[in-house]
């Protein structure tokens, strides 16, 4: 089987990847602030549901790809769990984020993540895969090199957070999990902004951002919005 790590870079070929998230309201609102990602120069979206149920926003995400059929556009459906969401994505989904991957850190044995994967080969083998590994609001990682070296045997871009969110991840950490990760993506999914956004650059390749470029917590903010994306093809490391 391909490479999880190899899959996401055939995706997305670039240094580093900005997919604004969008807290789903309508489609007409989730079209409209896709349009603000991408005008941006955004390399995508994530759409999440906040109050939409998920079938609602797999509907959803079904518009914003109609109107942008070219380009990148990914779901986390907050209520399904990981081998829930892959059996109910359309192959028209790009990715598929979840805040918790199951990764059970200092064990031989993987049953969840196994059944993750047999789930997602079966019904979205080309669908990205971004994997909550020490991500807010879930168990504490006792060992968190040994949580990423098993992550990386199961998802395309292991995905990280701050403690809450709009709250900023730990630099140390954020270091800890790139060198344990060694060529796997490593994703940020909060308290990213423009102005921190460049003591993560050397470390992480992909920013999932809502609050950090947001007007409201349903509307983006197209000075912010550009403003990340200039600073992140900016970098030279």
């Amino acid at each position: 089987m391909e490479a999880p790590a190899s899959r996401y870079r055939q995706v997305f070929p670039g240094r580093h990847t900005v997919l604004p998230v969008v807290h789903v309201e309508s489609a007409d609102q989730a079209r409209r602030n896709s349009a603000v990602a991408r005008d941006a120069g955004a390399d995508g979206v994530f759409l999440i549901d906040h109050g939409t149920a998920d079938a609602d926003l797999l509907d959803i995400h079904a518009a914003v790809v109609d109107a942008h059929p070219d380009w990148w556009v990914g779901v986390n459906c907050l209520e399904l769990l990981p081998e829930e969401a892959f059996a109910a994505v359309s192959p028209r989904v790009g990715g598929v984020w979840v805040d918790n991957a199951g990764i059970e850190e200092g064990q031989d044995a993987q049953p969840y993540a196994e059944r993750v994967a047999a789930v997602r080969q079966a019904r979205g083998p080309g669908c990205l895969y971004f994997g909550g590994v020490a991500f807010k609001y879930q168990r504490p990682v006792a060992d968190l090199e040994a949580a990423c070296r098993v992550a990386a045997r199961y998802m395309d871009v292991v995905t990280t957070s701050g403690p809450g969110t709009g709250r900023a991840a730990d630099g140390e950490k954020v270091r800890r999990m790139r060198a344990a990760l060694a060529g796997t993506p490593l994703a940020i999914a909060s308290g990213v902004t423009p102005e921190n956004v460049g003591a993560y650059l050397p470390y992480a390749d992909s920013f999932l951002v809502a609050t950090g470029i947001s007007r409201t917590f349903t509307e983006l903010d197209p000075a912010r919005v550009r403003a990340l994306v200039e600073r992140v093809r900016a970098f030279a490391g």
